[in-house]
């Protein structure tokens, strides 16, 4: 009998990229193709996006709170004491361009994109999926193109939440516990912040939203070998979606121009 041989690492990477692209075409294909579900549309609107405010809000939060806190501490450090007060434009600018849409990504694929995995890996498992087939249902206008259109519309919305809680917590913190001039840190904040600082963060949230959703939706498709599959599935959906957005975050910046002026 021959040995089954495994996959080289790269064919495997290989093979598993155009499985992803491979459901992305289908996704896009079945996007605009009638009927659409709208029942399960407005579930997941929900799941993605009302269902994530309390972790989106914390997270956010003490997001800002810390980037307030180090913003002061370098200000007066380097600069001087007194100078705190310029300080709002940088939490701004840090926290909208970078800081939300990753800490709002990477929590997002914790809570909603192993959800997804494990909600579409148990309905592969019990051969759901399969029955869906039979009945003449397309999968992946059923499973895959509600999900992946709700994270893509709640992402930039959570991320636009993260942003005004985030400077909140900056501006609290420097205003209110380190006394730092109010109407400096406001005066200089909606001088020197742009609408396309807040817009390019808002971008970036709309390709994690697609990777979150993709991700979750392919590693369930795949799952087998019965409920530890489902949980490798998960666990990998998170792995993969959060090194994803870590590594889309970085190109996008340098794709992104500074500004529009």
């Amino acid at each position: 009998m021959f040995q089954r041989v495994k996959p080289l690492p790269f064919s495997s990477f290989i093979q598993q990229m155009g499985e992803v692209g491979l459901l992305l075409f289908k996704t896009f294909k079945n996007l605009f193709r009638k009927p659409w579900e709208k029942k399960i549309f407005i579930q997941q609107l929900e799941e993605v996006g009302v269902r994530s405010l309390p972790v989106v809000s914390l997270t956010a939060a003490f997001g800002g709170l810390v980037f307030g806190l180090q913003t002061y501490v370098g200000f007066h450090r380097y600069i001087g004491p007194g100078s705190e007060a310029y300080g709002g434009p940088v939490i701004s600018l840090g926290l909208s361009k970078e800081l939300i849409p990753i800490l709002v990504g990477l929590m997002v694929s914790g809570r909603v994109g192993s959800a997804i995995a494990a909600e579409i890996g148990t309905m592969k498992i019990t051969e759901q999926i399969d029955a869906l087939f039979s009945l003449g249902a397309d999968p992946t206008r059923y499973l895959v193109v509600p999900r992946t259109l709700a994270s893509v519309i709640m992402l930039p919305c959570l991320t636009l939440y993260g942003d005004i809680i985030g400077m909140a917590g900056g501006f609290a913190f420097n205003v209110y516990a380190m006394g730092v001039n109010r109407i400096i840190y406001i005066r200089n904040t909606l001088l020197y912040l742009e609408i396309w600082d807040v817009l390019s963060g808002l971008i970036k949230s709309v390709f994690f939203g697609l990777i979150i959703a993709q991700i979750g939706c392919w590693q369930g498709l795949r799952a087998e070998g019965g409920a530890e599959g489902v949980g490798r599935a998960t666990t990998r959906t998170v792995v993969i979606a959060s090194i994803c957005i870590l590594i889309v975050n970085f190109f996008l910046s340098k794709a992104l121009p500074a500004t529009l002026g």
